[in-house]
């Protein structure tokens, strides 16, 4: 049985799974399966569970790496902090201007828009980290329950599941950043300012998990860790949810619960399948990757946009729709092919042993 020390396979394939996952849903071609698409407005779809996942896990990380040096906020481990947070920021602003540039809109800075997946990240992650290194971690669950009950607060009295601009989140967005560099395609921008209090709950809770995994000596009882806080976390958001339903593009704080409690219960099951059972045969696809994670994602997000101003995107889809002619399938099967190609991608730095960390 593995000990404390021993690095979790389970991790990394967690973590593989999820960017996976996460590019198999961004590159749907043509008409998705609704099970492949996010739900319009209140509900959840498997597609939904992709992003909070990797929120999830980056909340694990966050803890397993900062305990290394002792959660002390010295220079090196500072600066480590705000250069990723910032690289990480201006990666996710180049993507975006990327896709207008490369469409003849170089000089498109009035109407770039300024948040996304990467943006997200970033300030989840560097807000959480810096409030780890400074706060003493007994405060890390009141802290959680905090923000969940004043972002609870925020949608009640914010008109904050109304689907139109009324939506408080929809307002500080427009008289923050201005109606040109927001989502459109939404009622609110799925990565707006107001839901990152939402979204550092949520990686707050996975920082916790990480802290369960770590003070526990035997991998049997992380996973009975795992399972309990799980269950506790998916039962609790499934009861919030009668009152604040789930909800996706505001981050609700019963879809932070249900996300982060089905994330820790399958982190624990592939706990118990790879680092207790030893049943790892299945796990090299996943474990590409979970070593390049951010690499690989921002590496899918560039070549969709490419491929696309190539018409590479439209000649495979129209290769596959002629063979398949069910829409949904050939979508699918252009989605998994486009994972494949990310995996190979993947997989030349897995055999060099090329680990590219942002």
């Amino acid at each position: 049985m593995a000990k404390n020390k021993q690095r979790l396979l389970s991790l990394d394939i967690l973590r593989g799974i999820t960017v996976a996952g996460m590019i198999l849903v961004n590159n749907g071609y043509g008409e998705s399966f609704e099970m492949l698409r996010h739900v319009e407005w209140n509900g959840m779809t498997p597609c939904d569970l992709v992003f909070p996942f990797f929120l999830f896990i980056m909340g694990v990380s966050t803890y397993l790496s900062l305990s290394k040096s002792g959660f002390r906020p010295s220079a090196p481990v500072v600066w480590k902090i705000i250069r990723r947070t910032v690289l990480l920021f201006v990666i996710g602003l180049a993507i975006n201007w990327f896709d207008h540039a490369i469409w003849g809109d170089p000089l498109c800075f009035g109407h770039l828009r300024i948040w996304a997946v990467l943006q997200r990240i970033a300030l989840s992650y560097g807000i959480v980290s810096v409030f780890v290194l400074l706060v003493n971690h007994k405060w890390i669950v009141p802290t959680i329950i905090a923000l969940l009950v004043i972002y609870s607060a925020i949608l009640i009295w914010g008109n904050g599941y109304a689907a139109d601009s009324s939506n408080i989140l929809a307002r500080v967005d427009l008289s923050l950043f201005g109606y040109d560099h927001l989502y459109h395609k939404s009622p609110v921008d799925p990565e707006g300012l107001l839901g990152t209090i939402s979204s550092v709950a949520h990686v707050l809770i996975g920082f916790y998990c990480g802290k369960l995994i770590k003070q526990r000596q035997s991998v049997k009882d992380k996973v009975l860790a795992l399972f309990f806080l799980g269950a506790v976390l998916a039962l609790g958001g499934y009861l919030l949810s009668y009152g604040l339903p789930l909800n996706k593009r505001i981050w609700s704080p019963s879809y932070v619960m249900v996300t982060c409690g089905m994330a820790a219960s399958l982190l624990a099951l592939l706990m118990t399948i790879i680092d207790i059972r030893g049943k790892k045969g299945w796990t090299t696809f996943f474990q590409v990757f979970g070593i390049n994670p951010l690499f690989l994602y921002v590496a899918s997000e560039f070549f969709a946009i490419f491929f696309g101003w190539l018409g590479v995107s439209s000649a495979v889809f129209d290769a596959i729709h002629s063979v398949i002619s069910h829409p949904q399938t050939a979508s699918l099967c252009y989605a998994v092919s486009f994972v494949l190609f990310n995996f190979l991608l993947g997989y030349i730095l897995y055999r060099r042993r090329i680990y590219i960390k942002l």
